[in-house]
This record gives C-alpha cells, sequence and structure tokens, in this order.
C-alpha cells in the first residue's frame, strides 16, 4: 500500500483495504494485473488523536520491477505521478522503486484507487509476486486495527500454489487461503489482519508453478518424436516389404 509523506501531525486510518489480482498469460510470460482500492480518513480531534487535515498530502508507492499500465486516483480524480528519486522501498524479493504523487486539497476522508501491470518473478522454477502490505503508518491508538482482503483470479492454469507472509526476507511463514472456482477461473482468497501495537505478519508472498502453457509444450516436445519415430518405423517397414 502507499505511504502517506505528511506533516507529523497528520494521522492516517485505513481499516480496511481490497486487492485484485488477474494472473494471465502476456505473450507466453505470466503477467499480475493488480487494482488496490483503499479507503482513508484523517483522524482529527473529533477522534481524540492529535492531527488535523493538512493542506496537502504526499504519498509515495512502491513498485514491483517492470511495472507499467500505472493508475493512481483519489475518488474519480486520475491524479499526475512521476517516478520517486530519492530512495527504494526494500522487501523480501529485492529492493523496488517508487512512485510520487500529491493529493490536494485533502479531503478528511477519500479513496485512493490504483491501478498497474507486472511480469512475475521467476525463482528455481516457481512463479511469485509480492504484495508490499506496508500496514504500520495507518496503525494507531486512534485506529488500531486493519484487514486486507484479496482475492486472486487465476486465468492460467497453475499448480502447487502456496501462500506466505515474510517475517523476514528469509523467513517465510505459510499463510492460510481458500479457494473456489468462476467459471473456468480459479479463485484464490486471503486475508490479512494487522493491530496497533502487535508483531505484523509482513508482507504477502503467492507462489506456484505449472502453467497450462507449460504443459503444452511439454506435451509437444513428447508427442512429435513419438510421432516421427513412428513414422519412420512404418517407411522401414515398407521398405523391407518391397525389396
Amino acid at each position: 500500500m502507499a505511504t502517506a509523506n505528511p506533516d507529523l501531525a497528520t494521522l492516517l486510518a485505513m481499516p480496511i483495504e481490497y486487492v485484485n489480482y488477474t494472473i494471465t498469460s502476456v505473450n507466453g510470460s505470466l503477467w499480475a494485473k493488480i487494482d488496490g482500492t483503499y479507503p482513508l480518513r484523517i483522524l482529527t480531534e473529533s477522534d481524540g488523536a492529535p492531527s488535523c487535515v493538512p493542506a496537502e498530502l504526499p504519498m509515495v508507492y512502491p513498485t514491483p520491477r517492470g511495472s507499467t499500465n500505472i493508475h493512481v486516483k483519489v475518488d474519480e480524480t486520475e491524479l499526475e505521478w512521476s517516478n520517486y528519486t530519492y530512495d527504494t522501498h526494500h522487501t523480501a524479493i529485492g529492493d523496488w522503486d517508487m512512485i510520487y504523487c500529491l493529493i490536494a486539497p485533502v479531503p478528511e476522508q477519500f479513496v485512493v484507487t490504483i491501478h498497474y501491470e507486472h511480469p512475475l518473478e521467476q525463482v528455481n522454477g516457481s512463479s511469485l509476486f509480492l504484495y508490499d502490505l506496508n500496514i504500520s503508518p495507518y496503525l494507531s491508538p486512534w485506529s488500531s486495527n486493519s484487514t486486507a482482503y484479496f482475492t486472486i483470479r487465476l486465468d492460467a492454469n497453475v499448480s502447487n500454489l502456496q501462500a506466505y507472509t515474510t517475517e523476514t526476507d528469509s523467513i517465510w511463514n505459510p499463510k492460510d487461503f481458500t479457494k473456489s472456482q468462476e467459471g473456468a477461473t480459479e479463485v484464490v482468497a486471503v486475508q490479512m489482519y494487522s493491530e496497533y501495537d502487535k508483531p505484523l505478519l509482513g508482507d504477502l508472498v503467492i507462489v506456484f508453478s505449472g502453467t497450462e502453457a507449460e504443459t503444452v509444450e511439454v506435451a509437444l516436445w513428447i508427442i512429435i518424436p513419438l510421432f516421427v519415430a513412428a513414422a519412420l518405423l512404418v517407411f522401414i517397414i515398407y521398405r523391407r516389404k518391397h525389396l
């Protein structure tokens, strides 16, 4: 999720977020298409918080390697964004670049939506993607919990799907998920609950292998040599009969 960089007197609440993934094949490579919805609220004195609504709100958002088709909106207004060149964001699968945008004026309540697309990482023969949850800036005594709902639609035929949370770069903990079907599309659902002043789960990683394209490719590499061998055998038998 994006990180706000307002004046230190500003506190933000995000009790819920929705992140939709579609995993699909693009020119033979697996890509993730992401749509995130983030309802945000400025915590003010009416919430008992020592905060106020700022005149403007800078925000940065980490983007996976190769991200493209990036769109950021506040409510229904699309924001201009630029590459954030002052720093990168560390994740368990490497350092990511970030984009920067500015919200001005700032409503007390608003919804940020973000769309972007990126190729999946390939590690040891498996495909994976990471979602950087980055929830701690939105947890405080005045907004003490947040739930992230992930919906992952698999347009490619995959196998051995596993979900993990990243306690550290090298310690990944298995994460429960549910599966369902929407026609020919497999749907994976994951929920992550975070609470203020308690250890956070970390980021979400989904790992899988065995796409339909790979299965077909393997099958062709088996079938074609067998077909050639069968044709050669028929030719040899035919020549022997006519000698």
